[in-house]
């Protein structure tokens, strides 16, 4: 009976001591909490960088985590000799290391990738586009992987035989694949080194033009133009190779044409009109306005076939129509520098509840301007924003108008009206996607308030960059006298250079701008004979070389 009471205290006096024990953690911890989000919150609000905001933000809860549970046992193993059961102390530590792995991804994820992003562009490199993706998908498996092989050994089980066999199966399976292996390393390379985006026009050595399709784990995929047939290069062949990227800095075509004209010719007002006859192409670039102005003077005589005629009116049309989303796509982007403005000022000190108010109202009219419609449906005290296209004249349906008149030009091919259609319908899926992202940050921005401004840059970025390049200065033809040259007769010759851009290398297999500069050059023979009636015909000088370049 003694020992049956003395045993029934001691379990109450384990009782009594566990309960002292979780109250004990359950102070540290509450004022721990205290300490993180009411004391150091308010300071690093007011700091001018984010990164120590950002830090404590992930770094709050599981702190409070891996505290309490070291606290539990520190206080029942050293200041009440309380034995935990060898099972619950495992899991306990087990738990502590999946935290920490937890941890140090969002640590990964959410501060040193995003700082690495911004060095990136700072220092202007070229591949954070490929590596910084690379990086963000495989540390946090590998970080996982280890923590996972930490939480089996916690439990006392030897791994040493198989990382032996582990060992020993990667050095067979290495010397096996060996070409394989060489063919993925180039992949990376490829990927890393080279500044090759899928879609990319690419002019390999032997002379033969390409559309890069993927580069996969050993072949890169390359749809070739002249065949009509897609190519696969092992990756360590295309490593090799001098590769020329057409599409870059921009997919457009530069062509440069050198003719020559009569010495009795006046220069200057040839020199306009040939200039005209080239805005007046609808398939080059230049000043907009001026390119609507002179387009029904030029390629429309009596002569001219229906083809031609044809091809003038719809591509007037498509001019109109992008010049309506160049137009919507200007309002966007002074709505959103304004809201960058808005959000700059309020992030200072933190954000109050009528300033995130006024953010997100200034964000659906940017919204409305896009196309869409916003309804919000608040699911277990979380909101859930649905996007809806509307039917009136926002940027969604201008540019759907655009490229539904674009691909009734009859010069293109099948294939590219479906290239068209697929290609605007994924940049909309992708603007609706980033749009989407950015509303739910802006309705809950507590946890990334001082990142807003930089997530609405990140849009205006893109938009310029991916969503439709705007046309620039340098890209308008350009018409230079580079000599003089005489014939048998003694009779001398104006030398001039021809230079414009066409747009969209993807189209008609890569033979557009072999077809724009035929059409431009005709017509500049056709204006020129009418002009000097006496004159046997304007002659284009043949260069040494092919005149077609490339920038």
């Amino acid at each position: 009976m003694l020992e049956k009471l003395l045993h029934q205290s001691h379990q109450i006096n384990i009782g009594s001591l566990l309960l002292l024990s979780g109250l004990i953690t359950s102070s540290g911890t509450g004022l721990l909490y205290v300490f993180l989000f009411y004391i150091l919150r308010p300071i690093f609000r007011k700091f001018e960088r984010d990164i120590a905001l950002v830090t404590l933000s992930v770094s709050a809860y599981p702190t409070l985590i891996i505290f309490a549970i070291l606290s539990l046992k520190i206080i029942c193993g050293n200041l009440f000799s309380i034995k935990i059961l060898p099972v619950i102390d495992h899991i306990l530590t087990a738990t502590i290391i999946i935290v920490i792995t937890y941890w140090s991804v969002q640590l990964f994820n959410n501060v040193f990738i995003y700082y690495l992003k911004e060095y990136t562009q700072k220092s202007e490199v070229m591949w954070d586009d490929v590596l910084l993706p690379i990086l963000s998908a495989v540390i946090p498996v590998l970080l996982f992987l280890a923590g996972g092989v930490v939480v089996i050994s916690s439990f006392g089980v030897d791994l040493t035989g198989i990382w032996v066999a582990l060992g020993g199966a990667t050095f067979v399976l290495g010397f096996a694949l060996q070409d394989i292996l060489a063919n993925f390393f180039s992949g990376i390379v490829l990927l890393i080194d080279t500044p090759f985006r899928f879609g990319d026009i690419l002019l390999l050595e032997d002379g033969s033009m390409g559309m890069l399709r993927r580069i996969g784990i050993r072949v890169t995929q390359l749809y070739m133009f002249n065949t009509h047939c897609d190519v696969y290069v092992p990756n360590s062949v295309l490593q090799g190779q001098k590769i020329t990227n057409l599409s870059r800095p921009t997919s457009l075509y530069y062509h440069s044409i050198s003719i020559e004209i009569p010495s009795d010719c006046h220069l200057d007002d040839s020199k306009k009109l040939i200039e005209e006859i080239v805005l007046a192409h609808p398939d080059t670039l230049g000043d907009m306005e001026m390119k609507l102005e002179v387009m029904d003077e030029y390629y429309n005589s009596e002569e001219g076939d229906s083809h031609l005629i044809k091809q003038q009116k719809i591509g007037k049309s498509r001019l109109l129509a992008e010049q309506a989303v160049d137009l919507k796509l200007e309002e966007i982007e002074q709505a959103l520098e304004a809201l960058v403005v808005t959000m700059q000022f309020a992030e200072k000190g933190g954000m109050t509840q009528d300033e995130i108010e006024n953010v997100q109202q200034e964000y659906k009219e940017v919204l409305e301007l896009m196309g869409f419609q916003i309804t919000e449906e608040t699911t277990n005290n979380r909101t859930i924003f649905n996007f809806e296209e509307n039917t009136q004249e926002g940027l969604i349906e201008l540019i759907r108008e655009w490229y539904r008149i674009w691909i009734k030009d009859p010069n293109l091919q099948d294939e590219d009206e479906v290239f068209i259609s697929e290609e605007w319908e994924r940049k909309i899926n992708l603007l609706k996607r980033r749009v989407q992202r950015l509303a739910q940050k802006i309705s809950n921005p507590q946890a990334e308030e001082t990142r807003l401004d930089d997530y609405v840059m990140e849009l205006i970025k893109w938009m310029k960059e991916k969503l439709k390049v705007p046309r620039k200065k340098w890209q308008e033809p350009q018409i230079r006298m580079i000599g003089m040259s005489h014939d048998e007769n003694t009779e001398f010759f104006i030398e001039l250079e021809v230079s414009f851009f066409v747009d969209e290398i993807k189209l008609e297999d890569g033979k557009r701008g072999d077809r724009v500069r035929s059409q431009i050059y005709q017509e500049i023979f056709r204006h020129f004979k009418n002009t000097y009636l006496n004159w046997d015909g304007m002659k284009e000088k043949q260069p040494e070389e092919d005149v077609l370049q490339y920038r």
